[in-house]
Protein backbone atom coordinates (compact mmCIF):
# COMPACT_ATOMS: atom_id res chain seq x y z
CA UNK A 1 0.00 0.00 0.00
CA UNK A 2 0.98 3.52 -0.99
CA UNK A 3 0.98 6.55 1.19
CA UNK A 4 0.62 9.65 -1.52
CA UNK A 5 1.81 12.50 0.71
CA UNK A 6 1.77 13.44 4.30
CA UNK A 7 1.02 16.82 6.00
CA UNK A 8 4.65 18.85 6.39
CA UNK A 9 5.95 18.05 9.37
CA UNK A 10 3.39 15.36 10.23
CA UNK A 11 3.24 13.05 13.69
CA UNK A 12 3.48 9.15 13.62
CA UNK A 13 -0.30 9.48 14.68
CA UNK A 14 -1.13 12.09 11.21
CA UNK A 15 0.79 9.33 8.87
CA UNK A 16 -0.99 6.45 10.76
CA UNK A 17 -4.51 8.25 9.84
CA UNK A 18 -3.26 8.53 6.36
CA UNK A 19 -3.00 4.71 6.14
CA UNK A 20 -6.13 3.78 8.08
CA UNK A 21 -7.78 6.28 5.10
CA UNK A 22 -6.11 4.06 2.82
CA UNK A 23 -7.81 1.20 4.37
CA UNK A 24 -11.34 1.90 5.29
CA UNK A 25 -13.09 3.73 1.96
CA UNK A 26 -13.62 1.92 -1.27
CA UNK A 27 -10.83 4.09 -2.73
CA UNK A 28 -7.43 5.38 -1.56
CA UNK A 29 -5.10 8.53 -1.58
CA UNK A 30 -3.22 6.47 -4.58
CA UNK A 31 -6.44 5.89 -6.48
CA UNK A 32 -6.94 9.80 -6.68
CA UNK A 33 -3.49 10.56 -7.65
CA UNK A 34 -3.73 8.35 -9.95
CA UNK A 35 -6.86 10.11 -11.68
CA UNK A 36 -5.32 13.74 -12.06
CA UNK A 37 -2.48 13.79 -14.62
CA UNK A 38 0.80 14.47 -13.45
CA UNK A 39 1.09 18.28 -14.73
CA UNK A 40 -1.53 19.56 -11.98
CA UNK A 41 1.10 18.76 -9.01
CA UNK A 42 3.53 21.04 -10.80
CA UNK A 43 3.47 24.66 -9.97
CA UNK A 44 5.05 26.65 -12.82
CA UNK A 45 6.51 29.81 -11.37
CA UNK A 46 5.88 32.25 -14.50
CA UNK A 47 2.35 31.50 -14.15
CA UNK A 48 2.22 31.57 -10.37
CA UNK A 49 4.03 34.97 -10.93
CA UNK A 50 1.56 36.35 -13.63
CA UNK A 51 -0.95 35.97 -11.14
CA UNK A 52 0.41 37.60 -8.29
CA UNK A 53 1.62 40.56 -10.48
CA UNK A 54 -1.87 41.11 -12.45
CA UNK A 55 -3.65 41.31 -8.80
CA UNK A 56 -0.85 44.03 -7.60
CA UNK A 57 -1.48 45.77 -11.15
CA UNK A 58 -5.15 45.35 -10.49
CA UNK A 59 -4.90 46.85 -7.01
CA UNK A 60 -2.64 49.69 -8.45
CA UNK A 61 -4.81 50.90 -11.15
CA UNK A 62 -7.62 50.64 -9.06
CA UNK A 63 -6.14 53.04 -6.47
CA UNK A 64 -5.31 55.12 -9.66
CA UNK A 65 -9.25 55.79 -10.93
CA UNK A 66 -10.02 55.77 -7.06
CA UNK A 67 -7.94 58.67 -6.80
CA UNK A 68 -8.45 60.25 -10.11
CA UNK A 69 -12.14 60.33 -10.05
CA UNK A 70 -12.41 61.51 -5.97
CA UNK A 71 -16.05 61.25 -6.02
CA UNK A 72 -18.23 59.71 -3.18
CA UNK A 73 -20.42 58.13 -5.92
CA UNK A 74 -17.41 56.07 -7.22
CA UNK A 75 -16.03 55.28 -3.75
CA UNK A 76 -18.60 52.26 -2.85
CA UNK A 77 -17.79 50.54 -6.09
CA UNK A 78 -14.40 51.52 -5.39
CA UNK A 79 -14.04 49.06 -1.79
CA UNK A 80 -16.03 46.66 -2.91
CA UNK A 81 -13.01 45.64 -6.16
CA UNK A 82 -10.58 46.53 -4.00
CA UNK A 83 -11.71 44.54 -1.52
CA UNK A 84 -12.13 42.04 -3.26
CA UNK A 85 -8.70 42.21 -5.18
CA UNK A 86 -7.25 42.34 -1.55
CA UNK A 87 -9.03 38.80 -0.81
CA UNK A 88 -7.49 37.44 -4.27
CA UNK A 89 -4.01 39.02 -3.39
CA UNK A 90 -4.97 36.55 -0.07
CA UNK A 91 -5.23 33.30 -1.92
CA UNK A 92 -2.10 34.00 -3.66
CA UNK A 93 -0.26 34.38 -0.43
CA UNK A 94 -2.70 30.80 0.57
CA UNK A 95 -0.82 28.72 -2.55
CA UNK A 96 2.59 30.11 -1.25
CA UNK A 97 1.80 28.75 2.22
CA UNK A 98 0.87 25.23 0.69
CA UNK A 99 4.12 25.52 -1.43
CA UNK A 100 2.15 25.28 -4.06
CA UNK A 101 3.27 28.62 -5.51
CA UNK A 102 6.57 27.84 -6.55
CA UNK A 103 8.88 24.97 -5.07
CA UNK A 104 11.07 27.31 -4.20
CA UNK A 105 10.97 28.01 -0.32
CA UNK A 106 12.35 31.39 -0.31
CA UNK A 107 10.32 32.65 -3.17
CA UNK A 108 7.36 30.90 -1.39
CA UNK A 109 8.09 32.75 1.30
CA UNK A 110 8.82 36.10 -0.21
CA UNK A 111 5.80 36.44 -2.28
CA UNK A 112 3.98 35.31 0.64
CA UNK A 113 4.85 37.96 2.69
CA UNK A 114 4.53 40.28 0.23
CA UNK A 115 0.99 39.20 -0.34
CA UNK A 116 -0.02 38.98 2.85
CA UNK A 117 1.82 41.68 5.01
CA UNK A 118 0.02 44.89 3.06
CA UNK A 119 -3.45 43.51 4.11
CA UNK A 120 -2.24 42.75 8.28
CA UNK A 121 -2.07 39.00 7.92
CA UNK A 122 1.04 37.59 9.77
CA UNK A 123 2.56 35.20 6.94
CA UNK A 124 4.36 32.40 8.84
CA UNK A 125 1.65 32.73 11.75
CA UNK A 126 -1.38 32.12 9.27
CA UNK A 127 0.50 29.27 7.39
CA UNK A 128 1.60 27.65 10.37
CA UNK A 129 -1.75 27.33 11.68
CA UNK A 130 -3.32 26.58 8.07
CA UNK A 131 -1.09 23.67 7.97
CA UNK A 132 -2.77 22.68 11.43
CA UNK A 133 -6.18 23.16 10.15
CA UNK A 134 -5.31 21.10 6.92
CA UNK A 135 -4.41 18.33 8.86
CA UNK A 136 -7.00 18.12 11.20
CA UNK A 137 -9.95 18.86 9.01
CA UNK A 138 -13.41 17.03 10.18
CA UNK A 139 -11.99 16.79 13.25
CA UNK A 140 -13.74 18.34 16.22
CA UNK A 141 -11.12 18.49 18.20
CA UNK A 142 -8.16 19.47 16.67
CA UNK A 143 -9.44 21.22 13.81
CA UNK A 144 -8.11 25.05 13.60
CA UNK A 145 -10.93 26.55 11.52
CA UNK A 146 -14.70 27.04 11.63
CA UNK A 147 -14.67 24.19 13.42
CA UNK A 148 -18.01 23.47 15.85
CA UNK A 149 -18.44 23.32 19.30
CA UNK A 150 -20.68 20.87 21.48
CA UNK A 151 -23.94 21.80 22.63
CA UNK A 152 -22.94 22.60 26.48
CA UNK A 153 -19.93 24.49 25.40
CA UNK A 154 -22.20 26.42 23.49
CA UNK A 155 -24.90 26.96 26.24
CA UNK A 156 -21.98 28.18 28.70
CA UNK A 157 -20.54 30.55 26.30
CA UNK A 158 -20.75 34.54 27.56
CA UNK A 159 -23.13 36.19 25.10
CA UNK A 160 -20.57 38.84 24.09
CA UNK A 161 -18.66 35.86 22.73
CA UNK A 162 -21.51 34.50 20.65
CA UNK A 163 -21.82 37.73 19.65
CA UNK A 164 -18.33 37.88 18.18
CA UNK A 165 -17.99 33.91 16.87
CA UNK A 166 -21.51 33.46 15.25
CA UNK A 167 -23.25 36.79 14.44
CA UNK A 168 -20.09 38.86 14.02
CA UNK A 169 -18.70 35.64 11.93
CA UNK A 170 -18.05 37.91 8.92
CA UNK A 171 -15.51 40.44 10.88
CA UNK A 172 -14.41 37.47 13.00
CA UNK A 173 -10.52 37.17 11.24
CA UNK A 174 -8.83 39.76 13.29
CA UNK A 175 -10.02 38.29 16.57
CA UNK A 176 -9.30 35.04 15.37
CA UNK A 177 -5.40 36.29 14.80
CA UNK A 178 -4.80 37.99 18.15
CA UNK A 179 -7.01 35.54 19.95
CA UNK A 180 -7.71 32.50 18.14
CA UNK A 181 -11.04 30.89 18.32
CA UNK A 182 -13.55 29.40 20.77
CA UNK A 183 -12.20 27.48 23.54
CA UNK A 184 -8.56 27.38 21.64
CA UNK A 185 -5.56 30.08 22.92
CA UNK A 186 -3.02 31.54 21.37
CA UNK A 187 -2.06 34.25 19.32
CA UNK A 188 -0.57 34.16 15.51
CA UNK A 189 2.02 37.25 16.35
CA UNK A 190 3.80 35.48 19.92
CA UNK A 191 6.43 33.30 19.11
CA UNK A 192 5.63 31.78 21.93
CA UNK A 193 2.10 31.15 21.25
CA UNK A 194 1.21 27.36 21.53
CA UNK A 195 0.42 27.04 18.25
CA UNK A 196 4.41 27.20 16.89
CA UNK A 197 7.10 24.62 17.71
CA UNK A 198 10.12 26.31 19.10
CA UNK A 199 11.64 26.04 15.65
CA UNK A 200 9.27 27.98 13.78
CA UNK A 201 9.56 31.21 16.48
CA UNK A 202 12.06 32.90 14.60
CA UNK A 203 9.96 33.06 11.58
CA UNK A 204 6.88 34.14 13.40
CA UNK A 205 9.11 36.85 14.53
CA UNK A 206 10.08 38.21 11.51
CA UNK A 207 6.47 38.04 10.08
CA UNK A 208 5.45 39.78 13.11
CA UNK A 209 7.94 42.77 12.32
CA UNK A 210 6.54 43.16 8.96
CA UNK A 211 3.21 43.35 10.11
CA UNK A 212 4.23 45.66 12.84
CA UNK A 213 5.56 47.97 10.28
CA UNK A 214 3.05 47.58 8.12
CA UNK A 215 0.30 48.99 11.11
CA UNK A 216 3.08 52.06 11.78
CA UNK A 217 2.82 52.60 8.05
CA UNK A 218 -0.79 52.84 7.98
CA UNK A 219 -0.68 55.13 11.33
CA UNK A 220 1.47 57.59 9.48
CA UNK A 221 -0.63 57.60 6.09
CA UNK A 222 -3.74 58.25 9.01
CA UNK A 223 -1.52 61.50 11.26
CA UNK A 224 -0.45 62.84 7.86
CA UNK A 225 -3.24 62.48 5.37
CA UNK A 226 -6.28 62.58 7.84
CA UNK A 227 -8.33 59.44 9.33
CA UNK A 228 -10.96 59.77 6.42
CA UNK A 229 -7.80 59.47 3.63
CA UNK A 230 -6.77 56.46 5.56
CA UNK A 231 -10.13 55.15 6.07
CA UNK A 232 -11.05 55.94 2.18
CA UNK A 233 -8.36 54.35 0.84
CA UNK A 234 -7.79 51.40 2.87
CA UNK A 235 -9.89 51.08 5.98
CA UNK A 236 -13.30 50.50 3.30
CA UNK A 237 -11.92 47.97 1.34
CA UNK A 238 -9.89 45.88 4.40
CA UNK A 239 -13.20 45.42 5.94
CA UNK A 240 -14.64 44.01 2.46
CA UNK A 241 -11.52 41.62 2.24
CA UNK A 242 -12.03 40.47 5.95
CA UNK A 243 -15.93 39.87 4.72
CA UNK A 244 -14.81 38.35 1.82
CA UNK A 245 -12.01 36.02 3.53
CA UNK A 246 -14.68 34.61 6.41
CA UNK A 247 -17.48 34.40 3.98
CA UNK A 248 -15.75 32.39 2.09
CA UNK A 249 -13.71 29.78 4.51
CA UNK A 250 -17.26 29.73 6.44
CA UNK A 251 -18.96 28.41 3.75
CA UNK A 252 -16.13 26.00 2.58
CA UNK A 253 -16.78 24.28 5.71
CA UNK A 254 -19.94 24.90 7.30
CA UNK A 255 -23.29 22.94 5.82
CA UNK A 256 -25.83 20.98 7.83
CA UNK A 257 -25.04 18.01 6.21
CA UNK A 258 -21.27 17.66 6.48
CA UNK A 259 -20.13 15.44 9.16
CA UNK A 260 -17.58 15.80 12.07
CA UNK A 261 -16.24 13.44 13.54
CA UNK A 262 -14.50 12.71 16.79
CA UNK A 263 -11.65 10.21 18.42
CA UNK A 264 -10.84 6.78 15.92
CA UNK A 265 -14.28 7.75 14.02
CA UNK A 266 -11.52 10.47 12.26
CA UNK A 267 -8.53 10.11 9.68
CA UNK A 268 -7.37 12.14 7.32
CA UNK A 269 -9.15 11.62 3.62
CA UNK A 270 -12.58 11.09 5.45
CA UNK A 271 -11.74 14.79 6.82
CA UNK A 272 -10.66 15.81 4.15
CA UNK A 273 -13.59 14.88 2.52
CA UNK A 274 -15.86 17.60 5.24
CA UNK A 275 -15.79 20.51 3.05
CA UNK A 276 -17.50 20.83 -0.50
CA UNK A 277 -17.30 23.30 -3.28
CA UNK A 278 -18.96 26.28 -3.80
CA UNK A 279 -19.70 28.56 -7.56
CA UNK A 280 -19.34 32.05 -6.66
CA UNK A 281 -20.10 32.61 -10.31
CA UNK A 282 -17.91 35.78 -12.16
CA UNK A 283 -16.02 36.23 -9.04
CA UNK A 284 -14.46 32.62 -9.50
CA UNK A 285 -11.62 33.31 -11.70
CA UNK A 286 -10.98 36.98 -9.61
CA UNK A 287 -10.39 35.11 -6.95
CA UNK A 288 -8.92 32.81 -7.77
CA UNK A 289 -11.05 29.61 -7.89
CA UNK A 290 -10.87 29.34 -4.33
CA UNK A 291 -14.26 27.76 -4.14
CA UNK A 292 -12.67 24.70 -5.77
CA UNK A 293 -12.05 23.25 -2.35
CA UNK A 294 -12.62 19.60 -2.05
CA UNK A 295 -9.53 18.87 -4.04
CA UNK A 296 -7.40 21.13 -2.22
CA UNK A 297 -7.98 19.83 0.83
CA UNK A 298 -7.09 16.13 -0.67
CA UNK A 299 -4.05 17.62 -2.54
CA UNK A 300 -2.69 20.73 -0.86
CA UNK A 301 -0.02 21.32 -3.40
CA UNK A 302 -1.95 21.78 -6.44
CA UNK A 303 -1.91 25.37 -7.32
CA UNK A 304 -4.98 26.51 -7.67
CA UNK A 305 -5.14 27.15 -11.79
CA UNK A 306 -5.18 23.53 -11.84
CA UNK A 307 -7.75 22.66 -8.82
CA UNK A 308 -10.58 22.50 -11.97
CA UNK A 309 -8.86 19.92 -13.73
CA UNK A 310 -7.95 17.77 -10.95
CA UNK A 311 -11.55 18.17 -9.72
CA UNK A 312 -13.20 16.42 -12.72
CA UNK A 313 -10.46 14.22 -12.57
CA UNK A 314 -11.50 12.58 -9.04
CA UNK A 315 -14.95 13.06 -9.26
CA UNK A 316 -15.91 9.67 -10.40
CA UNK A 317 -13.83 7.94 -8.13
CA UNK A 318 -15.14 9.80 -5.22
CA UNK A 319 -18.99 9.48 -6.41
CA UNK A 320 -21.10 10.55 -3.23
CA UNK A 321 -18.20 12.08 -1.50
CA UNK A 322 -17.95 14.91 -3.81
CA UNK A 323 -20.17 17.80 -2.69
CA UNK A 324 -20.72 20.47 -4.54
CA UNK A 325 -23.29 23.78 -3.90
CA UNK A 326 -25.18 24.68 -6.83
CA UNK A 327 -27.62 27.50 -5.20
CA UNK A 328 -26.29 31.03 -4.91
CA UNK A 329 -23.79 31.22 -1.73
CA UNK A 330 -26.09 33.77 0.08
CA UNK A 331 -28.81 31.77 0.19
CA UNK A 332 -26.11 28.74 1.69
CA UNK A 333 -24.58 31.67 3.60
CA UNK A 334 -28.09 32.31 5.01
CA UNK A 335 -29.32 29.38 5.59
CA UNK A 336 -25.99 28.05 7.68
CA UNK A 337 -25.12 31.03 9.60
CA UNK A 338 -28.73 30.33 11.47
CA UNK A 339 -28.46 26.84 11.50
CA UNK A 340 -25.26 25.53 12.13
CA UNK A 341 -24.22 26.32 15.90
CA UNK A 342 -23.14 23.30 17.26
CA UNK A 343 -23.34 19.98 17.61
CA UNK A 344 -24.14 17.15 19.85
CA UNK A 345 -22.08 16.89 23.29
CA UNK A 346 -21.51 13.00 22.30
CA UNK A 347 -21.34 10.56 18.98
CA UNK A 348 -18.19 9.59 16.99
CA UNK A 349 -19.81 11.40 13.60
CA UNK A 350 -22.27 14.03 13.90
CA UNK A 351 -24.09 17.54 12.52
CA UNK A 352 -24.50 20.83 13.08
CA UNK A 353 -28.23 20.51 15.24
CA UNK A 354 -30.49 23.85 14.64
CA UNK A 355 -30.52 26.29 17.48
CA UNK A 356 -33.80 26.31 18.91
CA UNK A 357 -34.99 29.77 17.25
CA UNK A 358 -34.03 28.64 13.79
CA UNK A 359 -36.91 28.22 11.32
CA UNK A 360 -36.28 26.70 7.58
Amino acid sequence: MQVDRVPPGATDAEFSAYVRSAQELDFTLQDLKAAIPAHCFQPSVLKSLAYFFLDLGIIAALYAVAHAINSWLFFPVFWLAQGTMFWALFVVGHDCGHGSFSRYKWLNSLVGHLSHTPILVPYHGWRISHRTHHANTGNIDTDESWYPMDESTYQAMPWAQKMVRFYGALFAYPFYLFFRSSGRSGSHFMPSSPLFRPSERRDVLVSTLCWSATVVFLAWVGLTQGLLFLATYYIAPYLVFIVWLDLVTFLHHTEPDIPWYRGDEWYFLKGALSTIDRDYGFINPIHHNIGTHVAHHIFLAIPHYHLKTATEAIKPILGDYYRRSEEPVWKSFARSFWACHYVADQGAKVYYQPHPSYRQ
